[in-house]
């Protein structure tokens, strides 16, 4: 059998036994199965696949960088605990944990990198696609408490925003770092940045939000800090980029971050996906209503707020404000209902105030919240 043959077969049943993984309640069984069949997986193309050597002679340095970098992103995380506080780490430190967590979390670590390493170097685009998206669905499982099925919908979506989003940013630059320097840098980076939730029993109390967004640009800042130190004159010396590349990568880390920002609604720009026909018209089924989060501006009569009210949360209109001892009463209607809310809400009710709206935007996420409803 041909290596391109076996790389193929390889790399799609490792992607569909990850994907098949993701998509059933995983845990602790699911990351010892993606242990194993990664480990499978970087056995078969190591012994059957002629393997090439990597040519840069700054592996060491690299090796150094990227250890360095991890250490003091640790050190930093938990420093700022000193400002936030601290919480008890939810896996605890327990022989369920060590076999059930950490120990397949390492093995998927450095069985991943051998394989992304070997299948890199063949220069196979089919394979080293889907060795990316195999490698993002392992970062997944192993950085992730939750799976799709067993997941509620918001509970879901933080998952794409907060830890899917981080897994393919930071999988870009452990190919770029595999393919020029090898494996030894992404495994220290990966263990050093992931196995301490299974090691140190706090963790700092932080947004996870806040960390998703530094978890986005950290990534990218290695990269460039490399790039420019070691790969300047090598670029030059090579064919032209496309011109297309930086800004497609660009914009599309901007897309990310944005969506982390207004999925997680734990900045000050929020979002929220119009489910009903109350506001058709001004905010149709299917709209995503973008607001800025409520800081005692000036709210005026016609103004659309969202807030909560009976624990739901509500978009609709002010059409009435009245001054109580003190106190500011909101009452709201939606455009298209005939009749105004029950009741009325307070400041301390609101939680943003809605700037503008991009159409259709939000059916998937209406028809991906009908699923979890089933």
């Amino acid at each position: 059998m041909t290596d391109k043959k076996v790389l193929h077969i390889v790399s799609a049943s490792i992607f569909a036994v990850l994907l098949v993984i993701f998509f059933i309640p995983f845990d602790t069984a699911g990351r010892i199965i993606a242990a194993v069949a990664f480990t499978a997986a970087a056995t078969v193309t190591y012994v059957m696949v002629k393997k090439r050597s990597i040519l840069s002679i700054n592996k060491q340095q690299v090796l150094m960088i990227v250890s360095v970098i991890a250490v003091v992103y640790l050190m930093l995380y938990y420093i700022t605990g000193l400002f936030v506080g601290f919480y008890r780490n939810i896996y605890g430190w327990n022989l369920t944990s060590f076999f059930g967590r950490l120990i397949p979390a390492s093995v998927i670590i450095v069985v991943s990198e051998i394989y992304r390493w070997i299948i890199v170097a063949q220069n196979d685009r089919p394979s080293n696609i889907l060795c990316y998206l195999s490698c993002v669905v392992a970062e997944m499982t192993v950085c992730s408490t939750a799976n799709v099925a067993a997941s509620s919908f918001n509970s879901f979506m933080n998952l794409v925003a907060e830890t899917m989003f981080p897994a393919i940013i930071a999988n870009l630059l452990y190919h770029y770092l595999s393919k020029r320097y090898g494996f030894y840098s992404n495994i220290v980076f990966r263990a050093v940045t992931t196995l301490y939730l299974y090691l140190i029993p706090i963790v700092p109390d932080l947004s996870s939000a806040i960390k998703s967004f530094v978890d986005l640009f950290l990534p990218i800042a290695i990269y460039l800090f490399i790039d420019a130190l070691y790969e300047k004159k090598r670029r030059y010396a090579l064919v032209k980029k496309s011109k297309l590349e930086v800004p497609i990568t660009i914009i599309a880390v901007a897309i990310m971050l944005f969506s982390v920002m207004v999925i997680s609604n734990h900045f000050y720009i929020g979002s929220y996906v119009i489910a009903t026909e109350s506001m058709t018209g001004e905010l149709n089924k299917g709209d995503a209503a973008i607001y800025e989060r409520y800081e005692d501006q000036t709210i005026e009569e016609g103004q659309v707020i969202v807030f909560e009210h009976d624990d739901i949360v509500v978009i609709h209109r002010v059409v009435e404000i009245q001054i109580i001892n003190g106190q500011n009463r909101y009452f709201t209607k939606g455009d298209a209902n005939e009749e105004a809310d029950s009741g009325f809400i307070y400041d301390s009710n609101i939680i943003g105030l809605v700037n503008f709206k991009i159409p259709f935007i939000g059916y998937p996420t209406i028809w991906l919240r009908s699923l979890f409803r089933r």
